[in-house]
């Protein structure tokens, strides 16, 4: 028997689906959605810690289907339930100018900052107050481009499971851990007893990008502390950081976005650390 068409922008599961646009929804459900093919492929492949599928239903357009068929076939396999809906459903449901047919309704599956640390990991972004949604997906992507552990957002950060943050993360969220809502100072303490140093990166930092590489500074376990894109990290937050490392700027420009200094500071600390350049390591 053939999937039934959700004919009507009224349907229970539609509503329900579209409820999850606002925070409070998504916390008391737990779910949250990921649009267009790159994510729904991206939670058709994650699971839980127990196995359990991340992926719970998936909508998707006549015409979605048949070029995604191997996703919607995938979806089916992990138990996910498939709506084959008219684009006036996804028009409802999507977060998006132009909906890409696919959106799927996923469990929330940030992990618990207790289970960060005990990973001993390397290479860790800490997003201590950053608001903007599109910028909080867009640092986890680098980080995640940059073979980071884990990803820790603040109590005083966006919400993870923000739309535009799902979007612009493109997929990565389903790569990496992330834990949320964690007090800065406890995330600063908690990695410093794990081993791991503290770089807090701020445009007006008293260290320079370049000699923390060329001393041999960079090479161990690193977290990068990034802070707000207007004002950037608050003086208490910097004082708990081992270093205030900026990175230089060469040419004329006035400064970096916060995305592109992320890259650029995770990315240096990913090749220091696979050249093993630590002070340690030198002689």
């Amino acid at each position: 028997m053939g999937t039934p068409e959700l004919i009507s922008p009224r349907s229970p599961r539609v509503l329900a689906a579209k409820r999850l646009a606002r925070r409070a929804f998504r916390i008391k459900e737990r779910r949250f959605i990921a649009e267009g093919p790159q994510a729904v492929r991206e939670a058709v492949a994650h699971q839980g810690p127990a196995g359990e599928p991340t992926l719970l239903e998936l909508f998707t357009t006549v015409e979605a289907a048949e070029r995604y068929a191997d996703i919607v076939d995938a979806a089916r396999e992990t138990g996910a339930r498939v709506h084959l809906a008219p684009d006036t459903v996804l028009a409802e449901v999507s977060q998006t100018v132009t909906p890409q047919g696919l959106l799927g309704v996923c469990r929330f599956l940030d992990s618990p900052f207790e289970d960060v640390l005990r990973s001993r990991p390397r290479l860790v972004a800490v997003l201590a107050h950053v608001r903007d949604p599109g910028n909080a997906g867009t640092v986890l992507r680098c980080a995640d481009a940059a073979g980071a552990d884990a990803v820790v957002l603040t109590d005083a950060s966006v919400d993870l499971y923000n739309p535009k943050s799902v979007r612009a993360s493109a997929g990565s969220l389903f790569h990496l851990p992330v834990a949320v809502g964690v007090p800065v100072e406890e995330a600063v303490r908690g990695l410093k007893e794990a081993g791991v140093r503290i770089l807090a990166a701020d445009g007006a930092g008293d260290d320079d990008l370049d000699d923390e590489l060329d001393a041999g500074t960079m090479g161990g376990p690193t977290a990068w502390v990034f802070g707000n894109e207007a004002w950037g990290l608050p003086a208490e937050t910097r004082a708990l950081a081992d270093a205030v490392v900026r990175v230089p700027i060469h040419g004329k420009a006035e400064s970096l976005n916060l995305a592109t200094a992320a890259a650029v500071c995770l990315y240096a600390s990913a090749r220091a650390q696979r050249s093993g350049n630590s002070a340690g390591n030198r002689r």
